[in-house]
């Protein structure tokens, strides 16, 4: 069974950094492309950042281009969110999720396989 599952969410102070970890089971991890997502209360769930199967083609939402950074290590079976100068604003709920296209960015339909998420919440 296909499973994918986040860890790393907290609280955080604005301006602080925190990497978020997904590992990928039960499937094989690098014949998908990946993507974040997240969904702040009341909002719908949004696109963050994506990457290819092996890694080398990212893209980015223009909301957290520059702050996050996305990688993965198909060894490891993980992808990784690395969010730098956080902001009230980013507090939600992280979702990693596996798309069955190879060539980010990545929408929701693309996505086969969703995570369970891990909450972010940024605040003083």
């Amino acid at each position: 069974q296909a499973r994918l599952v986040e860890s790393g969410g907290r609280l955080v102070q604005p301006g602080e950094s925190l990497r978020l970890e997904c590992v990928a089971s039960g499937y094989n991890f690098r014949q998908y492309g990946m993507s974040w997502f997240r969904q702040a209360p009341g909002k719908e769930r949004e696109p963050l950042a994506h990457i290819s199967r092996a890694g080398g083609g990212t893209s980015y939402e223009d909301s957290v281009r520059g702050r996050f950074r996305i990688s993965r290590d198909n060894v490891k079976n993980t992808l990784y969110l690395q969010l730098n100068a956080l902001r009230p604003e980013d507090t939600a709920v992280y979702y990693c999720a596996a798309a069955n296209n190879g060539s980010p960015p990545f929408t929701q339909g693309d996505i086969t396989i969703w995570g369970q998420g891990t909450q972010v919440t940024v605040s003083s």
